[in-house]
């Protein structure tokens, strides 16, 4: 029986540092947005007494509970960066994909605590100084809107969930100068709570829908959008391969993708044969977005052997 890993020393250089540059972006990026939310933070909080705004001190908290996440998405990210080793073989990508799973705990809480202090402003709304609020909401526009932008083209799911994060807090701080602008005219205390739950509620909707991918990955299944029937169907069509079969299809980090698969070859097959057959299955599927592929050659006859000692 021949087990053959068919990735070539030039894929494998190629996919180390495309690996390498791509986290190393992403961890920058989430130092940048971890930095900003942590002196806003600390702004917000002094403009959240100055103002008498509860719904200010409340974002204070939230953002608090940001800057957690995001430290620990900031180094989960460093950490994933690190290459396969005798404790993680396949390497420490997934560890990006935790900080995710954790940066969507924090976000749900955060929505929980954000629910807790609106709706009772609801039932019983309370004054505020529209004036200060509008600076602050200004300057919290500017200053996550640059966290943002630094974050917003991230792959990972870590990245993703960290992005989710500080465009909250800009939808946030868009509702605020909103509230603020009508405050300054009209008595309608109301708005802003009303407002905060429509925003948390629209991004519980998309922490949910990208939890839904998170587990996908942690649970090993197939990719969005990629077919396990299709891969093997496209594998039988190669010359010489009579059956792909016992094919696993998994992502390390919703980015890179892995398989491997047993092909059934002739008994009487020629090594040369053997070789172009590889070579053809390694460019299919890098054509189909598959990183890594590990293929197993069987024989009929070991077929027959195996079906003789059970």
């Amino acid at each position: 029986m021949d087990k053959t890993n068919i990735k070539h020393s030039h894929d494998h250089h190629h996919e180390d540092g495309f690996h390498h540059h791509h986290h190393q972006a992403g961890g920058e990026s989430i130092k940048t947005a971890f930095f900003l939310n942590l002196a806003f933070t600390i702004i917000e909080i002094v403009g959240g007494l100055f103002t008498n705004s509860m719904a200010i001190l409340s974002d204070a908290l939230h953002d608090f509970g940001d800057c957690i996440s995001l430290g620990i998405a900031w180094y989960l990210e460093k950490y994933s960066k690190k290459g396969p080793d005798y404790k993680y073989s396949y390497g420490y990508s997934r560890f990006s994909v935790l900080g995710a799973l954790i940066t969507s705990m924090v976000l749900i809480a955060g929505a929980v605590i954000i629910f807790m202090n609106a709706i009772p402003r609801i039932l019983s709304p309370q004054g505020v100084y529209p004036e200060g609020m509008l600076l602050l909401s200004i300057l919290g526009i500017l200053i996550n809107g640059i966290a943002f932008l630094k974050l917003r083209k991230s792959n990972t799911f870590n990245e993703k969930m960290a992005a989710w994060h500080v465009l909250e807090d800009v939808l946030g701080w868009m509702v605020v100068l909103l509230v603020s602008i009508v405050l300054m005219f009209k008595d309608w205390f109301i708005l802003d709570p009303i407002l905060s739950v429509v925003i948390t509620l629209y991004v519980l909707f998309n922490v949910v829908r990208n939890l839904k991918k998170i587990f996908r990955v942690l649970l090993q299944g197939v990719p969005k959008d990629m077919s396990l029937v299709e891969i093997t169907e496209e594998l039988e069509e190669i010359e010489g391969v009579k059956e792909a079969y016992h094919a696993h299809l998994w992502s390390l980090d919703g980015v890179h993708n892995l398989l491997s698969v047993h092909l059934l070859l002739a008994d009487d097959i020629s090594s040369c044969e053997m070789m172009r057959i590889k070579e053809e299955a390694a460019l299919k599927m890098e054509g189909r977005s598959i990183d890594h592929l590990t293929v197993q050659i069987d024989f009929p006859e070991e077929k027959r052997q195996n079906s003789k000692c059970y």
